[in-house]
């Protein structure tokens, strides 16, 4: 029997506004390229791209996945609050007039905020006229109702995607390695279907993602810093002019100490602020993609009191630095084996900390026991799901003997449920 997602008449309509404009997805198993330097306890580094494990710590050797998720912070700038929702990807259009997009308050006389609502700008807004926030709250869009989504499978997506999702990532096909493996030759195969598909199914597209220390071009490391600085304003430039409507994007994957791009000194290395060259990867993604959701995604954030606070001071630099960030994405990876209430601690710590939403970006259950899965399952998406400042949940894969981690699946290839799946299922009503 064909599911469908029940939301509030609200937010359908206002869900069905947003994508007027269109949405847009990653697909080997394996999330990761070469070493992934795990320097969390109990979770490890990231596997190849063609998905042996990398050199994370002892623990969890090659565990972590890198990050879909984070989503967006959006209040309106010309009025009260445009963007209540909870979405991490589905960042409408900010600043643009008309109905508020996301649910919650509207902007003073019906219309959100002005041209100053873009995060960063600090104009004007044209309704209200209100000042622009200078890059915190107000920007990114207006994030829709908080969804649950997933990722492509081996690179695809399969037929019965929407039966079950309201939002994609691409696993492997948004990643620079993928789309330009040879300088200036890009394939945009992979990406244009999961966007295609977004748009054509009414669902966010979040882009995984621009810049991290795995699975970028081979040919970049031996660039001069000049022609290295080129190329990632290039590759940030050609996405977002191919896809202006995407809602969600994951700029900057897994931060030092998990990772660390070849070409960060051409970016402005450490600087001021210690993450100078996160502060432009931002900087870039907010003016080729004004209207995305910027998000900074990592993980063992919510499993690990040290990675939490570490994250906390990276978002906390580049805030001060003018990086027009608009949430956290929060893997996940590892939470399953952690108390739920700690988990809801860490991902608290994250918002009240930084002023921004979370979005889970990479769930999985890595449980081989199916009655045990399910009671993870329950309790720790309960807790995201009731939580005010998780905004959108991605789970990473679902199709078992497919996914990154080998117990995650959720149903078989034939589209058999395990009980995680079908509890999760009744609980969305889907």
């Amino acid at each position: 029997m064909k599911r469908s997602c029940r939301e509030s008449s609200l937010e359908l309509v206002l869900l069905g506004a947003l994508f007027l404009t269109g949405c847009s997805s990653d697909a080997t198993s394996s999330e990761g390229g070469g070493t992934g330097g795990a320097t969390s306890a109990g979770y490890g580094g990231y596997g190849t791209s063609g998905g042996s494990p990398g050199s994370g710590d002892a623990s969890n050797a090659g565990a972590s996945g890198g990050g879909a998720g984070a989503g967006g912070n959006a209040s309106a700038t010309g009025g009260t609050n445009g963007a209540g929702g909870v979405a991490q990807t589905n960042g409408g259009v900010p600043g643009t007039g008309g109905d508020g997009l996301g649910g919650a308050d509207v902007g003073a006389g019906g219309v959100p905020s002005g041209s100053g609502g873009a995060p960063g700008d600090g104009g004007a807004g044209s309704s209200g006229g209100a000042a622009g926030s200078g890059g915190s709250a107000g920007t990114g869009g207006a994030p829709p109702a908080k969804f649950c989504g997933n990722i492509t499978t081996q690179g695809k997506v399969r037929s019965d995607f929407a039966t079950y999702w309201d939002q994609i990532t691409p696993e492997n096909e948004g990643k620079w390695g993928s789309v330009e493996g040879t300088r200036n030759q890009m394939n945009w195969k992979g990406l244009d279907a999961v966007h295609d598909y977004a748009v054509q199914h009414g669902i966010p597209f979040k882009q995984h993602n621009f810049v991290w220390g795995n699975q970028q071009p081979g040919w970049i490391g031996s660039l001069s810093q000049a022609d290295q600085r080129a190329e990632v304003e290039e590759w940030i430039r050609l996405f977002c002019e191919r896809y202006p409507d995407t809602q969600m994007i994951d700029v900057v994957n897994e931060p030092p100490p998990h990772t660390t791009p070849s070409y960060t000194a051409a970016l402005g290395g450490a600087g001021a602020s210690g993450y100078d060259w996160i502060v432009q990867a931002f900087q870039w993604a907010h003016q080729y993609c004004p209207n995305s959701i910027l998000i900074l995604n990592d993980y063992n954030t919510i499993e690990y009191g040290n990675d939490n606070s570490h994250f906390i001071d990276i978002v906390q630099r580049i805030q001060k630095a003018g990086a027009p960030i608009h949430a956290i994405g929060a893997q996940a990876h590892a939470a399953f084996n952690v108390p739920t209430d700690t988990v809801k601690g860490y991902i608290d710590a994250l918002a009240s900390s930084t002023g921004l939403p979370v979005y889970i970006s990479e769930y999985d259950i890595n449980v081989a026991d199916d009655g045990q899965q399910k009671n993870v399952m329950e309790s720790q998406f309960t807790m995201f799901w009731t939580d005010p400042n998780v905004k959108g949940v991605t789970l990473w894969g679902y199709v078992e003997g497919a996914t990154w981690l080998t117990n995650t699946g959720l149903i078989s290839s034939a589209g058999q449920e395990r009980p995680a799946m079908t509890w999760l299922m009744q609980y969305l009503n889907r």
